[in-house]
């Protein structure tokens, strides 16, 4: 697989107690449907605490904030 056949590469960045953030636009499969974000950066959420999953809401500062 190389650039050239599925145009330029997407770049992921894994935000350490945060996020998972890739440069959009993006389509999104998540439980059976298709989400498409025109965004230019996507923030994806891991801590599971969003309300708007898969989406990141920034729900992982609150709890971090409140345990340290």
């Amino acid at each position: 697989m190389t650039a050239r056949q599925h145009g330029p590469a997407r770049r992921v960045r894994i935000v350490r107690g945060g996020p998972v953030v890739v440069d959009g636009p993006i389509e999104i499969e998540h439980e059976g449907e298709t989400i498409r974000c025109d965004r230019f950066q996507v923030a994806l959420c891991l801590c599971g605490r969003s309300r708007i999953k898969p989406l990141c809401d920034a729900s992982h500062r609150r709890v971090r904030r409140s345990t340290g």
